[in-house]
């Protein structure tokens, strides 16, 4: 009942908001809140931990049920195909109400709400690194990788502006009383390309971050522990960039506690049952956890295999673009050959001298 409430709310305000935030709010909305998101938490990214993975920034999501935020960790993630881009998502404010424009892959990077999201994504753009065919080159002056595994890498400072490589305004929407940004015309172009949806991987880790009340701002009051991944189903980050602890029981725990308020007859069971119902989420979760790994795995040896593919086709291509230009080589030779032997064919000989008489 809460969410059909909340829709209805939403779409009566995206029908009388004034028609400059009308076009901001009407796209991509997909949830609505009554209060505004946290601020951004300032936190340490991650080293890319392998090549081909983009960043995806941190953002607050939020929980109708609960009617609460909760923070999913940013988190360095395989594209769904080579040459796209991350546009992240962004709370926008407009008729009373917070709408949640959730982010998209594409080839240009789209409008963002102007939110400074540190590490190449300073409110405009991306400046975190590029396409070059198939091969994506990292800018180490906004972003941090491994450079032992990752060497496509160049240093461009120039796309620092306002010492924006990490989080530094803390604004985490657009609109009054946040940052009133509205989007350029390169970036409504990019809004009208084709896009395609988060991964199923990135869908995975925004639902992990929901069923971990650590992570909910009433609990953590805007500063969560766990800031960043190195990679879906990988390692946690504090905001400080330590390695912080799993919370594998927490899921079980939870379940536990809601199975007991939901059912009264769960108090009467023996309490080492119910040790083995926790137990049994905890399974639950790591197989979840390996599975995720598995996937980002699997995901990561496809984009390698395509591509080598493209590698070897383009290979192919140039060498027989090669072959056909030493055919060509050869061809111009044998004409000239062919041409010069003609000439001499067809050459006049050379008339005889006349014999001279002498008088006697």
């Amino acid at each position: 009942m809460k969410k059909l409430a909340k829709a209805c709310l939403l779409i009566t305000a995206v029908l009388f908001a004034a028609p400059k935030v009308h076009a901001q709010i009407s796209i991509g909305v997909t949830i609505s809140a009554n209060v505004a998101p946290p601020a951004l938490p300032v936190y340490v990214q991650p080293a890319c931990p392998t090549d081909g993975y983009l960043w995806v920034p941190g953002y607050w999501a939020y929980d109708n049920d609960s009617e609460d935020y909760y923070w999913v960790p940013g988190v360095w993630v395989a594209p769904p195909t080579p040459g796209y881009l991350w546009t992240p998502a962004y709370w926008g404010y407009a008729g009373g109400v917070y709408g949640f424009h959730a982010g998209y892959w594409g080839r240009h990077v789209g409008f963002y709400g102007g939110i400074n999201y540190g590490y190449g994504y300073g409110g405009v753009g991306f400046g975190g690194g590029a396409w070059s065919g198939n091969t994506f080159r990292y800018n180490t002056a906004v972003v941090n990788v491994n450079t032992t595994v990752v060497h496509n890498t160049y240093v461009d400072k120039t796309v620092i502006v306002n010492n924006n490589v990490t989080v530094n305004n803390h604004n985490s929407f657009n609109g009054p009383g946040g940052v009133t940004a509205q989007p350029r015309p390169e970036e409504m172009a990019a809004m009208k390309e084709q896009h395609v949806p988060p991964t199923s991987q990135q869908q995975s880790h925004e639902h992990t971050a929901s069923q971990d009340k650590s992570q909910f701002a009433s609990v953590n009051n805007g500063k969560p522990n766990n800031a960043a991944m190195n990679k879906v189903g990988g390692s946690h980050f504090t905001p400080d960039g330590q390695k912080a602890p799993r919370n594998n029981n927490n899921n079980a725990n939870n379940n536990a506690a809601n199975n007991g308020h939901q059912n009264n007859d769960a108090a009467k069971q023996p309490n080492a049952q119910q040790d083995g119902h926790a137990n049994n989420n905890a399974v639950k979760t790591n197989d979840a956890e390996k599975q995720d790994q598995q996937q980002a795995q699997q995901q990561h040896a496809q984009q390698q295999q395509h591509n080598q593919q493209q590698q070897h086709v383009q290979q192919q291509q140039h060498n027989q673009q090669q072959q056909r230009n030493q055919q060509q080589h050869n061809q111009q030779q044998h004409n000239q050959q062919q041409h010069r032997q003609q000439q001499q064919q067809h050459k006049p000989a050379p008339k005889p001298h006349a014999e001279q008489k002498h008088e006697k």
